[in-house]
């Protein structure tokens, strides 16, 4: 019975401490763009192996549709140490 009780209940939410979540406002048209990062599996190692990185093309859902590329740094423990954008600025 426990088995049909835990099928029923679906999986349980991802946890919001595996995402890293950023916004970007679009320089063309101003349109916030919000993005997030899987910290368990978007993440690529450095070269150096001391840290990680991740780079999102966004496009917003406006009228302009200008992209938004973003690169992310993060150290060994996945905080983020480093930011920038193009075609659009961090926000907050």
């Amino acid at each position: 019975m426990s088995f049909f009780k835990k099928l029923l209940q679906g999986t349980p939410a991802p946890s919001k401490t595996n995402f890293f979540t950023f916004a970007v406002a679009c320089s063309r048209c101003g349109e916030v763009i919000e993005g997030r990062v899987n910290l368990n599996n978007d993440l690529s190692a450095d070269d150096e192996g001391e840290g990680f990185h991740v780079r999102k093309v966004l496009m917003g859902s406006g009228h302009c549709f200008q992209r938004v590329e973003v690169e992310l740094h993060f150290d060994s423990a996945r905080h983020l140490i480093e930011k920038h954008a193009q075609g659009g600025a961090f926000t907050g």
